[in-house]
């Protein structure tokens, strides 16, 4: 049996992940509406990973007796015009939902729900990640954005990323 305050927070990362997903397509809209459509297939494949991370809470909650709370995604908050801006705040929701994985992590603790701790080592790993690829296009950006060859190549680069569902084990 898992905890009430526990549930209610792997309830809410559910939201945040569907909600991720929904920021990240409409980066992808973005970048494809400005022709890079590298860096828009780029934030498409990361909306697919972000959807699929809210499907392995809603998973993990069934495992365990508990039935997901579906709650309405908002539409995203923050309007971007350049794909500087996108990846800028690419890079801050990242961190943003590292600190909703820690302060799961701390719950679970707390009440000492191992089998939580378990469950989310894979998304505190999944979020050095996160963070690591957001901040590296970021740096990436700043060399070579400016130059139309080089933000080209990036973009080619970034074009070339393909979906690969999580190996996470219930």
């Amino acid at each position: 049996m898992l905890d009430k305050k526990v549930v209610k927070l792997l309830n809410q990362q559910v939201n945040k992940e569907f909600y991720s997903a929904y920021l990240y397509l409409d980066f992808s809209n973005l970048c494809y509406d400005q022709g890079l459509d590298g860096f828009g297939s780029w934030y498409k494949v990361q909306a697919q990973e972000e959807r699929d991370h809210a499907m392995l809470f809603m998973q993990y909650l069934q495992n365990n007796g508990e039935r997901p709370v579906l709650k309405t995604v908002d539409q995203p908050a923050v309007t971007p015009a350049t794909v500087k801006e996108v990846l800028l705040e690419g890079f801050q929701h990242e961190q943003y939902v590292t600190s909703l994985i820690h302060d799961l992590y701390e719950a679970a603790h707390t009440v000492k729900d191992f089998r939580t701790m378990q469950f989310l080592d894979w998304f505190v790993k999944e979020q050095g990640e996160e963070e690591n690829n957001a901040d590296n296009l970021v740096k990436k950006y700043e060399l070579f954005g400016d130059d139309p060859k080089s933000l080209y190549m990036l973009n080619s680069e970034l074009s070339a990323r393909v979906y690969a569902a999580p190996s996470l084990v219930l």
